[in-house]
Protein backbone atom coordinates (compact mmCIF):
# COMPACT_ATOMS: atom_id res chain seq x y z
CA UNK A 1 0.00 0.00 0.00
CA UNK A 2 1.43 3.31 -0.80
CA UNK A 3 2.05 5.94 1.29
CA UNK A 4 2.47 3.11 3.90
CA UNK A 5 5.10 3.36 6.88
CA UNK A 6 6.06 1.77 9.85
CA UNK A 7 6.76 3.50 12.77
CA UNK A 8 7.93 1.14 15.30
CA UNK A 9 8.72 -2.48 15.65
CA UNK A 10 5.97 -5.16 15.07
CA UNK A 11 6.75 -6.52 18.71
CA UNK A 12 5.18 -4.48 20.68
CA UNK A 13 5.97 -5.99 24.23
CA UNK A 14 5.33 -9.01 25.96
CA UNK A 15 1.70 -10.20 26.94
CA UNK A 16 2.33 -11.22 30.63
CA UNK A 17 0.46 -14.69 30.40
CA UNK A 18 0.09 -16.98 33.66
CA UNK A 19 -0.13 -13.47 36.08
CA UNK A 20 -2.69 -13.02 38.32
CA UNK A 21 -4.03 -9.58 38.98
CA UNK A 22 -6.57 -8.72 41.63
CA UNK A 23 -6.82 -5.67 39.34
CA UNK A 24 -7.08 -4.47 35.94
CA UNK A 25 -3.95 -1.66 35.66
CA UNK A 26 -6.30 0.72 32.86
CA UNK A 27 -10.00 -0.02 35.02
CA UNK A 28 -11.50 3.12 33.09
CA UNK A 29 -9.72 2.57 29.75
CA UNK A 30 -11.04 -1.14 29.60
CA UNK A 31 -14.55 -0.05 30.79
CA UNK A 32 -14.55 2.72 27.79
CA UNK A 33 -13.50 0.43 25.48
CA UNK A 34 -16.70 -1.70 25.30
CA UNK A 35 -19.03 1.12 27.17
CA UNK A 36 -19.58 3.00 23.60
CA UNK A 37 -19.62 0.55 21.46
CA UNK A 38 -22.34 -1.53 23.94
CA UNK A 39 -24.50 1.04 24.27
CA UNK A 40 -24.80 2.03 20.32
CA UNK A 41 -25.16 -1.43 19.60
CA UNK A 42 -28.00 -1.64 22.17
CA UNK A 43 -29.69 1.65 21.15
CA UNK A 44 -29.60 0.34 17.98
CA UNK A 45 -31.87 -2.50 18.97
CA UNK A 46 -33.93 -0.78 21.39
CA UNK A 47 -34.20 2.51 20.23
CA UNK A 48 -37.57 1.64 18.13
CA UNK A 49 -39.35 0.80 21.45
CA UNK A 50 -39.03 3.83 22.84
CA UNK A 51 -39.42 6.34 20.00
CA UNK A 52 -40.35 7.34 16.78
CA UNK A 53 -37.96 9.59 15.05
CA UNK A 54 -35.55 8.31 13.09
CA UNK A 55 -33.28 11.16 13.19
CA UNK A 56 -32.82 11.36 17.18
CA UNK A 57 -32.24 7.44 17.13
CA UNK A 58 -29.87 8.14 14.05
CA UNK A 59 -28.14 11.15 16.13
CA UNK A 60 -28.10 9.39 19.46
CA UNK A 61 -26.32 6.46 17.86
CA UNK A 62 -23.75 8.30 15.67
CA UNK A 63 -22.42 9.89 18.12
CA UNK A 64 -22.07 6.81 20.61
CA UNK A 65 -20.21 5.56 16.98
CA UNK A 66 -18.28 8.80 17.42
CA UNK A 67 -17.22 8.91 20.83
CA UNK A 68 -16.22 5.07 20.60
CA UNK A 69 -14.16 5.32 17.37
CA UNK A 70 -12.17 8.47 19.17
CA UNK A 71 -11.97 6.85 22.56
CA UNK A 72 -10.29 3.34 20.90
CA UNK A 73 -8.18 4.90 18.79
CA UNK A 74 -6.74 7.54 20.96
CA UNK A 75 -6.66 6.26 24.23
CA UNK A 76 -7.78 2.26 24.46
CA UNK A 77 -5.29 1.46 21.64
CA UNK A 78 -2.66 2.80 23.63
CA UNK A 79 -3.29 1.78 27.21
CA UNK A 80 -4.66 -1.86 26.62
CA UNK A 81 -2.30 -3.24 24.15
CA UNK A 82 0.10 -0.78 23.32
CA UNK A 83 -0.64 0.11 19.34
CA UNK A 84 -1.75 3.59 17.77
CA UNK A 85 -2.65 4.11 14.12
CA UNK A 86 -2.80 7.37 12.58
CA UNK A 87 -3.17 9.44 9.19
CA UNK A 88 -0.91 12.79 8.31
CA UNK A 89 -0.87 14.31 5.07
CA UNK A 90 2.74 15.98 4.19
CA UNK A 91 3.76 19.53 1.98
CA UNK A 92 3.14 17.96 -0.94
CA UNK A 93 -0.57 16.52 -0.12
CA UNK A 94 0.48 12.96 -0.25
CA UNK A 95 -1.36 10.80 2.78
CA UNK A 96 1.07 8.62 5.24
CA UNK A 97 -0.47 6.02 7.31
CA UNK A 98 1.51 5.09 10.75
CA UNK A 99 1.02 2.47 12.46
CA UNK A 100 3.08 2.35 15.60
CA UNK A 101 3.68 -0.18 18.38
CA UNK A 102 5.05 -0.51 21.70
CA UNK A 103 9.05 -1.63 21.32
CA UNK A 104 10.23 -4.62 23.04
CA UNK A 105 11.37 -3.57 26.63
CA UNK A 106 8.74 -1.57 27.67
CA UNK A 107 5.80 -2.28 29.80
CA UNK A 108 3.97 -5.36 29.09
CA UNK A 109 0.48 -5.69 28.06
CA UNK A 110 -1.91 -7.38 31.02
CA UNK A 111 -3.11 -10.69 29.23
CA UNK A 112 -6.87 -10.22 30.55
CA UNK A 113 -7.02 -6.17 29.31
CA UNK A 114 -5.40 -7.02 25.68
CA UNK A 115 -8.29 -10.04 25.75
CA UNK A 116 -10.85 -8.01 26.00
CA UNK A 117 -9.70 -5.25 23.59
CA UNK A 118 -9.35 -7.94 20.98
CA UNK A 119 -12.99 -9.20 21.83
CA UNK A 120 -14.21 -5.77 21.63
CA UNK A 121 -12.60 -4.82 18.33
CA UNK A 122 -13.53 -7.78 16.64
CA UNK A 123 -17.07 -8.97 18.04
CA UNK A 124 -18.47 -5.64 17.35
CA UNK A 125 -17.82 -5.26 13.80
CA UNK A 126 -19.34 -8.73 13.52
CA UNK A 127 -22.37 -7.89 14.67
CA UNK A 128 -22.73 -4.88 12.66
CA UNK A 129 -22.37 -7.01 9.98
CA UNK A 130 -24.78 -9.09 11.27
CA UNK A 131 -27.13 -6.01 11.48
CA UNK A 132 -26.50 -4.61 7.76
CA UNK A 133 -27.49 -8.02 6.28
CA UNK A 134 -30.60 -7.96 8.52
CA UNK A 135 -31.51 -4.28 7.46
CA UNK A 136 -30.61 -5.44 3.72
CA UNK A 137 -32.79 -8.09 3.46
CA UNK A 138 -35.76 -5.86 5.32
CA UNK A 139 -34.96 -3.54 2.75
CA UNK A 140 -34.79 -0.72 5.61
CA UNK A 141 -32.62 1.18 4.04
CA UNK A 142 -32.87 3.77 6.81
CA UNK A 143 -30.86 1.63 9.56
CA UNK A 144 -28.54 0.23 6.33
CA UNK A 145 -27.15 3.59 6.31
CA UNK A 146 -26.78 3.82 10.09
CA UNK A 147 -25.01 -0.19 9.73
CA UNK A 148 -22.85 1.23 7.01
CA UNK A 149 -21.61 4.19 9.02
CA UNK A 150 -21.04 1.62 11.80
CA UNK A 151 -18.83 -0.64 9.83
CA UNK A 152 -17.16 2.27 8.46
CA UNK A 153 -16.05 3.78 11.68
CA UNK A 154 -15.34 -0.32 13.72
CA UNK A 155 -13.62 -1.41 10.75
CA UNK A 156 -11.45 1.60 10.25
CA UNK A 157 -10.15 0.61 13.71
CA UNK A 158 -10.07 -2.98 13.58
CA UNK A 159 -7.91 -2.78 10.25
CA UNK A 160 -6.02 -0.20 11.86
CA UNK A 161 -4.83 -1.84 15.18
CA UNK A 162 -4.53 -5.08 12.85
CA UNK A 163 -2.04 -3.38 10.28
CA UNK A 164 -0.65 -2.10 13.98
CA UNK A 165 0.07 -5.51 15.37
CA UNK A 166 0.85 -7.50 12.04
CA UNK A 167 3.30 -4.32 10.81
CA UNK A 168 2.85 -2.63 7.56
CA UNK A 169 4.65 -5.18 5.86
CA UNK A 170 2.94 -8.48 7.31
CA UNK A 171 0.54 -10.05 5.40
CA UNK A 172 -3.04 -10.97 6.90
CA UNK A 173 -2.63 -14.82 5.53
CA UNK A 174 0.46 -15.63 7.21
CA UNK A 175 -0.75 -14.09 10.38
CA UNK A 176 -3.84 -15.83 9.96
CA UNK A 177 -1.96 -19.22 9.47
CA UNK A 178 0.02 -18.49 12.26
CA UNK A 179 -2.57 -17.90 14.63
CA UNK A 180 -4.40 -20.97 13.49
CA UNK A 181 -0.99 -22.83 14.04
CA UNK A 182 -0.42 -21.38 17.39
CA UNK A 183 -4.40 -22.42 18.54
CA UNK A 184 -4.19 -26.03 17.31
CA UNK A 185 -0.91 -26.75 19.36
CA UNK A 186 -1.73 -25.47 22.33
CA UNK A 187 -4.87 -28.01 21.83
CA UNK A 188 -2.65 -30.76 21.54
CA UNK A 189 -0.62 -29.87 24.50
CA UNK A 190 -3.64 -29.31 26.41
Amino acid sequence: MEGTEDAASIDFGDVERGVIRKAPRHRMAAFFHLAFRTTALLTYLLCRLFTDSFVSSFVCILLLLCMDFWTVKNVTGRLLVGLRWWNYVDDTGKSHWVFESRKAGEQTTDASEASLFWMGLIGAPVLWTLFFFVSLFSWNFQWLMVTMIALALNGANLYGYIRCRLGSKGSMKAAASNFFGQQLLRGVSM
